[in-house]
This record gives structure tokens, sequence and C-alpha cells, in this order.
């Protein structure tokens, strides 16, 4: 009975201490890094610079770095080129002047921002690339691996097109503007796959500038010129629209296999549902934004200064059927646009 009673009498002494010493270390505890993490962040100007803000990836990027930079202490600023190249390089120029600590831009083409990239990450500007990978290598690139989506998009079109489908074998490219990042790398891609498989004839391969009535054309007029057309791939399905509705009026519709790719909003889902799509590749473009904005955190937390530590995020790829959509998978752009107003 007495050894029962001083085992009791033990226990508790323990666990008083041991409630006492987690109270104790419960009131000191506190995060470490978070005061500097949030420091590096409050009260810096981020400079937000896409090709346009009137288009559904422009707003999703943009309203996430929006959200998030509010939501840390940090001003937020927009531009429209409105696809002004000349627009664009006189709104970059001017930003450097202003001098903000971080601008997120969309590069029209390969070359015409690259020697302003530069100057803004020697004058201590962190810039941060998204979707149109220039020239230069700034703190980060954000977008797909275009190459690698080049690629996967011209293995699915010879499981369609390829030799061992009873077919034509004739394949149609729409490209976007020739130097463009998006379209550049994917053609790239696709003709490394392409280029080891004979039986494909590439029959038109054509820039639509990123737009859809052009898209329409060229693909109306290779449609006339090649009514037993396989297959046709778009790089951007913003101009696709005008490659599928050229598809829908020559009757072809379930019959040409038409590959696409984009950043998954509403009108995506709504092609493969009506079926202006046959299959999209989707690299969702509110995950951009959210890499977007991690990119600017980890380089104002590095404490290197801009453009010392040079990253590719490469966006993760989904593919996606008619029978992938369902209520929610796609995203609403007045979502983010309101945002960005």
């Amino acid at each position: 009975m007495r050894n029962f009673a001083l085992k009791t009498l033990a226990a508790t002494a323990l666990a008083a201490l041991t409630i006492g010493a987690t109270s104790v270390r419960a009131d000191d505890m506190n995060d470490p890094y978070r005061e500097p993490a949030l420091s590096a962040l409050a009260g810096k100007k981020i400079a937000y610079l896409p090709i346009s803000i009137g288009f559904d990836l422009a707003q999703a990027w943009g309203g996430v770095v929006k959200t998030e930079a509010e939501r840390y202490g940090m001003t937020f600023t927009s531009q429209d080129p409105n696809w002004n190249t000349d627009a664009m390089a006189q709104g970059m120029t001017a930003l450097i002047a202003e001098h903000p600590d971080v601008i997120v831009t969309q590069n029209p083409d390969m070359q015409s921002l690259a020697r302003l990239l530069k100057q803004a990450n020697a004058e201590g500007i962190v810039v941060v690339q998204l979707n149109m990978q220039g020239a230069v290598q700034t703190d980060a690139f954000v977008g797909p691996d275009f190459i690698a989506m080049g690629e996967q998009a011209a293995n699915m079109m010879l499981d369609k097109c390829g030799k061992d489908t009873q077919t034509s074998h004739k394949v149609a490219i729409v490209q976007g503007v020739l130097t463009g990042g998006v379209s550049y790398y994917q053609v790239q891609g696709m003709m490394k796959v392409f280029n080891e498989h004979p039986e494909i004839q590439i029959v038109s391969s054509q820039a639509a500038d990123w737009d859809a009535s052009k898209a329409r054309a060229i693909t109306e007029t290779t449609l006339q010129q090649h009514p037993d057309l396989c297959g046709v791939i778009d790089v951007w399905d913003g101009q696709g629209i005008g490659t599928g509705a050229a598809i829908k009026q020559a009757g072809k519709q379930g019959q040409v296999y038409f590959l696409t790719s984009g950043g998954g909003a509403q009108s995506m889902c709504d092609g493969l549902a009506d079926g202006t799509y046959s299959a999209v590749i989707n690299y969702n473009a509110p995950g951009m934004g959210r890499d977007a904005w991690t990119a600017i955190m980890i380089a104002l937390q590095n404490n290197q200064g801009a453009g010392a530590i040079k990253t590719q995020i490469y966006s993760p790829t989904r593919v996606m059927t008619k029978d992938d959509v369902q209520a929610g998978t796609c995203w609403d752009p007045q979502q983010y646009a309101k945002i960005l107003r």
C-alpha cells in the first residue's frame, strides 16, 4: 500500500512538472523566422507588365500576385500595353526609372525586352518572367516547360494520326508569334518528335499572332487544300477558338483531331464541352500566379541581390478531354479581372 502511495505521488509530481514545463515553453515559444520574412516583404513595390491585362492568363497571374502582395503590406501596380510591343518596351523603360523592388512581366517575344530585363537586374530590381521566356535569364521564369509540352502534344497527335492509324497522317500547326516563347519552344518540341516519324506530313505551320480570326483563316485555307487533314495543333487555346470554328464550319468536328493548350479558364472547359477542342493541355494559370508569388518571396528573402540566383519554375500540366469537364473544373477570369481593376 505504501509503495502504491509513493508511486502515485511520484506520478502526480511528474505530471505537474511536465504540465508546468509545457506551459512555460508554450508561453515563451515564437517563430523566430516569421518576422524577418515579413520584414523582407513589407513596403516593397511590385510592378506588373504583361502583354495585355485584357486576357485570361494575365488576369489570373496578376490577380493572385496582387492579392498576396496586399496581404503582406506591399504595393502593386500594373500597366496594360494592350498587345503593343513598343508600348511594352516603353513601359519597361519607365519602370526601371521608377525602380520598383520587383517587376513581373511577360515577354512579347524572345528579344524585345532582353536588354531591358538585363538592365533591370543590374540596377537591383528583381525580375520574374511569366509564360514567355526571353533571351535573358532573370531571377525566375514561371511557366510550362514548353519544349516538353510540344513533345507531349506531338506524341498525342501520333496516337491519332501516326503510322499505326488508318488516316492521311496529315497534320497542321497553328503557331502564335513565331519568336514568342510559347510558340517557338512548343514547335521546337513538336518537331523533335515529328522529325522521327516520316509518315507525318506537316502540311501547314503558320503564325496567327495570337489572333483567333487569323487562326480561323489559316485553318480554313488548310482544310480547303487538305480535306483529308487528320489533326491540328494550335499552340494556345485563346487563338484556338478560331481554329476550332474553322474545323466546325467545314463539318470536320470529330473527324479532325484538334489539340491545344492554355491556362484552364472557363472558355477551355466550354470548348471541350461543345467539341471545339478534342483535347487540351492545361497548365493552370492561377497556379502559375502562386508560383510567381513564391518566386518573389524567395528573391526578396534570400538577401543575395537581384539576379544573383536564377530559377526556372516549370508549371505542372494536365491533359483534359470532354470527360474531365465538371462544374468548377475551370476558373472564371472575371474573378481575377475584378481584383486588377
